[in-house]
């Protein structure tokens, strides 16, 4: 169930810093396309709120990773290494709810 559209300041300033860590820790392009927003979760054992980070890259190869908090709490150690950044690529044909 989509939530309010409304973001308070603290999440706005957390998908911010995100989005400056992860063009800043693989090497994006100022015009690389990234995708960061909270997701709430309904599913037992899943937390309330979580990150999802995407963004693509040359030949429009789709990355994508999940930080399992809210925005305002991700801290730079929570993205994955710079050296996973392949290990990140989406398949072509697969699909999921999160991103």
């Amino acid at each position: 169930m989509l939530g309010s559209f409304r973001k308070t300041a603290g999440q706005l300033q957390g998908i911010e810093r995100i989005r400056d860590w992860t063009r800043e820790r693989f090497g994006l392009d100022s015009d690389a396309t990234l995708l960061v927003t909270e997701v709430a979760c309904s599913q037992p054992g899943c937390p309330p709120l979580e990150t999802v980070v995407a963004f693509w890259t040359e030949g429009d190869r789709r990355h994508h990773f999940k930080v399992f908090k809210p925005a305002a709490e991700v801290v730079p150690e929570d993205l994955p290494y710079s050296w996973m950044k392949d290990g990140l690529v989406v398949p072509d044909g697969f699909s999921c709810d999160c991103c």
